[in-house]
């Protein structure tokens, strides 16, 4: 139940600090990204040659993962992403995803540079993984508003959080550019907190159905 109180115009924070975490549902689980992980993680970007089908996206080639997640790990140090390595329930490497823009005093975050291998496209374990996020987010941590930006091109993930029940906040054109040199335009879209409940409702429904 929303506490009026929070929405006062006075600086809050995280109910409980962000900090590395298992996340574990039915489908899928989220533990704290680690080098160890590289090996599975270039074993699921190399499917389909992932790298190469999704070249708007922040999937690194197989030879970046190290780097990419030498970054990520970096910015666990600065406060500014928690990054997950994402298992199916066999124990098989999905991909990565991640809090970042971590904003105490509004309290907010970001879910994103999300990626998962092909064959995992479609059975549910990304919208499981979103779930266990944003419960996270909000039943845990106590933000006020998780943002969710994905590419203009991008049709596939903004379908996806669509489905959510995440509301369009906006599209920021000529934002950025793409490892090609050709400006993106990003879409930038929320869900707050009053909206959390009717979303895990919708989430979890969807759940269900793949019992």
């Amino acid at each position: 139940m929303l506490d009026e109180r929070r929405w006062l115009n006075t600086p809050m924070a995280f109910l409980t600090a962000p900090a590395p975490v298992t996340l574990t549902g039915r489908l899928v689980e989220l533990r704290p990204l680690d080098h160890s992980h590289h090996d599975g993680l270039v074993e699921a970007v190399s499917e389909d040659k992932l790298w190469e089908s999704a070249w708007y996206t922040s999937v690194p080639a197989p030879d970046g993962v190290a780097a990419e997640i030498d970054r990520r790990l970096a910015l666990v140090g600065t406060g500014e992403m928690l990054p997950f390595t994402a298992f199916d329930a066999t124990g098989r490497v999905l991909g990565m995803t991640s809090f970042y823009d971590i904003v105490a005093d509004v309290p907010r975050l970001h879910i994103g540079y999300t990626w998962n291998r092909p064959s995992a496209h479609g059975t549910g374990t990304n919208p499981e993984s979103k779930y266990l996020l944003l419960r996270h987010a909000f039943e845990q941590l106590g933000v006020f508003r998780v943002g969710l930006t994905t590419q203009w091109v991008n049709f596939q993930s903004r379908a996806a959080i669509e489905r959510l029940g995440a509301k369009q906040d906006g599209v920021m054109r000529a934002v950025s550019r793409y490892r090609n040199g050709a400006l993106r335009d990003s879409v930038e879209y929320s869900i707050i907190e009053p909206e959390w409940p009717a979303v895990k409702a919708n989430l979890e429904a969807r759940l269900a159905k793949r019992r």
